[in-house]
């Protein structure tokens, strides 16, 4: 049979209509739509109302071939309630590099493409910071437009009410314009990390307003940079803290950054409400704070101004900008030191707000950077302190969760504290990591998907969160023992889920990937911003009582929607296809650790 002849056959094979495409009694491949590095688990999931007999042959799109064939092996875990047969394709022996499609053998169902590659993940990183610098607030390098210059005037202030204060700058924090101390502060130090961690597999594509020529920097430290820089603005004074920039006056319908018509009581387009941190409940109007401190807020902060110090004096040779952060990094963890407890987002007239609940976990990372920095034994015993306070705390141990109750979602202070206590303090931040993942692990084996998150508001956070932990206990230990399952978690992100979708816009090109995002630029341009991850998919018993949810068009994934979670692709659907800043960055040091060396 000559080449030609096979390419043609498999081009006939493949199906016309999408892949995600509902029939009655179809079976539905499910695969990671980016690919696969070739030494990994390699598993697909099928799905039908009726039981699969046929093997999978996997094709080789670009000359034809079978290199394989995989026998489906029905899954032990139950489903969801839309479907009754769930499989497993293991495809893991194949380790030749190659771009693929499964199709059964009889049937002829056809997966999308994927590759088997180890530079399937090479460049990843940069569509994630696309969607970081289409973010920011100030210059906006994607919309080539300066907004909210004016950022804004003080509430709740050691000044008088409405004095102006410059917050200028930042990222807005989803589809609306918000500006959020809790979220950047939790970015910047994010993308630090992941630098350091990897500081080969960053392009210099950019320049630090985020124009297109490179300047000698990694395009993820000028992302950082942008976040350093304006930490700095939200700390203008030692005792002083900004923690807000707007409220919900926001939500006032789309709009183009640079043509805000919200207004805070001083005309449309013009200031906004800067929150000072006091530590105390805050509201403007009847829904308040639970605020009991500022620690969270300060210990994440001083954590990034700390990594960004070290950074720019050791690896960019800027001894002026290095001081800068770690004065900054001092000043905020005293202010944590003095006022220990949270302080939460405020909201104005709507009832939903960041609901943080957590500190000891920030001042653990704050205190621990500190010390990397200054070698000051205070510190690290702070750290120690608050790494026993710490503990397992977080979501990964519960079965849910109120909204960002437990942020960030990942405690980074375990991992930064490492590398500087003792063997026997080490085996117990490792051990406070693997409680996290055995108690998700558990979870997993309840579904096919073996995913192990709780799904909450803005479960891809939780998601790329526990990714991320894995990955650090792998660094720290050197215990692969739940790489597979890392492998699992990410590859849903990529489309082995019920919708058979990816949860970053634009990625992969030609693929399943949310397009129809809850965010003004897609509602006014129409313009694809690649990158952003969404929300995520929701618990049925969450979703169906937000408030204002109303689907624009027709649900493409109603067939493979189930009682117990849903997710849309739909600008109508801000609780599960609205795209956020502070998950997108925290999605860097994933992407980063399956990419190769530039």
């Amino acid at each position: 049979m000559t080449l030609l002849y096979l390419q043609l056959l498999v081009s006939f094979l493949l199906p016309l209509s999408d892949p995600t495409e509902a029939k009655a009694d179809a079976a539905h491949i499910r695969i990671n739509q980016i690919g696969y590095l070739p030494n990994e688990s390699k598993v697909a999931i099928v799905f039908s109302n009726s039981p699969v007999k046929e093997a999978f042959q996997l094709v080789d799109v670009n000359t034809g071939s079978i290199v394989g064939m995989v026998k489906p092996t029905k899954s032990k875990a139950k489903g969801w309630g839309t479907f009754s047969y769930f499989y497993e394709l293991d495809f893991t022996s194949v380790t030749k590099e190659g771009t693929y499609k499964l199709i059964g053998q009889k049937s002829k169902t056809a997966s999308r493409q994927f590759t088997i590659s180890d530079k399937a993940y090479s460049g990843q990183t940069e569509p994630l910071l696309t969607f970081m610098r289409q973010q920011r607030c100030g210059y906006n390098p994607f919309l080539d437009m300066v907004c909210h210059q004016r950022d804004g005037r003080s509430m709740f202030g050691p000044m008088p009410d409405s004095t102006y204060v410059d917050v200028s700058g930042g990222w807005h924090d989803a589809g609306d314009q918000l500006k959020y101390l809790i979220t950047g502060s939790y970015a910047t130090g994010h993308m630090l990390l992941a630098y350091e961690l990897f500081p080969k597999r960053f392009a210099d594509e950019t320049n630090a307003l985020g124009q297109s020529g490179g300047n000698g920097l990694a395009d993820v430290l000028d992302e950082a940079k942008w976040g350093l820089d304006w930490i700095l603005k939200m700390h203008p004074a030692p005792d002083q803290l900004i923690h807000q920039v707007a409220d919900d006056r926001d939500h006032k319908g789309w709009k183009i950054p640079d043509n805000d018509p919200s207004d805070y009581g001083w005309g449309p387009n013009s200031y906004r409400v800067a929150y000072f941190a006091t530590g105390e409940p805050q509201g403007l109007m009847k829904y308040k704070s639970e605020a009991t401190g500022v620690a969270n807020l300060v210990g994440r902060s001083a954590a990034a101004m700390a990594l960004g110090a070290r950074i720019w004096k050791n690896d960019l040779k800027d001894e002026s900008f290095a001081s800068d952060c770690l004065e900054a990094a001092k000043t905020l963890y005293a202010l944590g030191k003095a006022k220990e407890g949270f302080q939460q987002g405020n909201s104005y007239g709507a009832p939903y707000r960041y609901t943080e609940q957590t500190w000891a976990d920030d001042m653990e990372w704050g205190a621990a950077e500190l010390y990397k920095v200054t070698g000051e034994r205070a510190y690290l015993e702070d750290a120690k302190k608050y790494a026993r306070m710490a503990n397992t705390e977080g979501w990964t141990v519960l079965d849910t969760a109120a909204h960002y109750q437990y942020y960030p979602f990942i405690n980074l202070g375990h991992y930064a504290l490492y590398d500087v206590v003792e063997p026997a303090f080490q085996d117990t931040l490792a051990s406070y990591y693997r409680a996290g993942i055995d108690f998700t692990l558990e979870k997993a084996a309840r579904n096919p998907y073996n995913i192990g998150i709780p799904f909450i508001w803005c479960s891809n956070n939780l998601l790329t969160s526990l990714v991320a932990q894995i990955i650090l206990y792998e660094k720290m230990t050197g215990d692969m023992q739940y790489h597979s399952y890392l492998v699992a978690q990410r590859d849903w992100l990529f489309g082995r889920n019920p919708w058979g979708t990816t949860m970053f816009t634009g990625m992969p090109e030609g693929g399943e990937y949310p397009t129809d995002v809850h965010t003004s630029v897609w509602a006014m341009t129409k313009k694809e911003v690649p990158g952003g991850l969404v929300d995520g998919p929701l618990f049925g018993s969450i979703y169906y009582k937000m408030l204002a949810v109303e689907l624009s068009e027709p649900d493409e994934f109603a067939a493979f929607q189930n009682p117990f979670v849903v997710y849309h692709d739909d600008i109508g659907d801000y609780s599960t296809n609205e795209p956020t800043m502070d998950g997108t960055a925290g999605a860097i040091l994933m992407m980063a650790y399956f990419g190769v060396d530039k």
